[in-house]
């Protein structure tokens, strides 16, 4: 093969490798003209995420309460991240000493609006709390998308976590629950901590966390300046329903569609 029929022939070969190159590098950009909107970027994605922290009940554990997410099944779901944490075992006065997992200490059942409180247990695990709802914030979750939510003494260990955050959350949903602390711990909750949402849902049946634990609840919390929505449900003993359940997806959902409407 002469020189110039390689020359010629290693200029083809090049100038094929460039089209193909060129014609790669149209498929991969946005067609001309495309609104900026349409292609988001990548923190968008992060402020879109949401987070969901569970707290169960006295004597319970987080994995049995897995099932819960399975009544969120709303697209505003897709990027939610769940956490089902267990208690640590510990000590507990109303069972006589016996040990099992508890988020802090009870003294007494059933509970009442005048029971006696663990208010240095309760701080202990509201800085456990917080350093999970801390994590997700650092992951990149906003915490206008973080919720907590509990059952029990998980439903007071959500008030309290979420009243003594210092920022405001998505939202704090308490399930059967009563305020862990007295009037004195008020100071400790900043002006942006109270502008996080409280729904309230206690059964009227209740024997063990007495319904008038729950109602003491929604005055504490609008002397405060709290929003908080009260619901109640007749016949409702001391558990959760699918209907509350399906009350929060609504209502987180509702919250999560403002966030997203806000970033855009």
């Amino acid at each position: 093969m002469s020189s110039l029929v390689r020359f010629l022939f290693t200029l083809a070969a090049a100038i094929a490798a460039a089209s193909l190159l060129v014609a790669s590098l149209r498929r991969r950009a946005p067609p001309p003209g495309l609104p900026a909107q349409l292609v988001p970027p990548s923190h968008m994605a992060g402020r879109n995420r949401s987070f969901v922290l569970w707290l169960h009940g006295l004597g319970d554990s987080g994995p049995a309460n897995e099932p819960i997410r399975n009544f969120f099944s709303a697209p505003e779901f897709r990027l939610t991240k769940w956490a089902f944490p267990t208690a640590p075992r510990s000590p507990v006065s109303c069972n006589h000493g016996f040990v099992m997992p508890s988020w802090f200490d009870i003294h007494e059942l059933p509970m009442s609006a005048g029971s006696p409180q663990d208010e240095t247990g309760v701080l202990k695990a509201v800085e456990n709390v917080h350093a999970m709802i801390d994590r997700e914030v650092s992951d990149g979750i906003h915490p206008e998308n973080i919720f907590v939510c509990g059952f029990s003494q998980g439903g007071a260990l959500t008030l309290a976590s979420v009243l003594l955050y210092p920022k405001k959350l998505g939202g704090g949903a308490v399930f059967s629950g009563w305020v862990p602390f007295g009037s004195s711990f008020t100071e400790r909750i900043s002006p942006e901590a109270r502008k996080t949402p409280i729904l309230w849902s206690h059964g009227m049946d209740d024997r063990t966390v007495l319904f008038e634990a729950g109602q003491a609840g929604l005055p504490f919390l609008q002397s405060v300046g709290v929003n908080c929505e009260f619901k109640a449900y007749p016949d409702l003993g001391h558990s959760l329903s699918k209907e509350e359940l399906l009350y929060l997806e609504s209502w987180i959902k509702g919250r999560l569609q403002a966030s997203q409407e806000k970033d855009g």
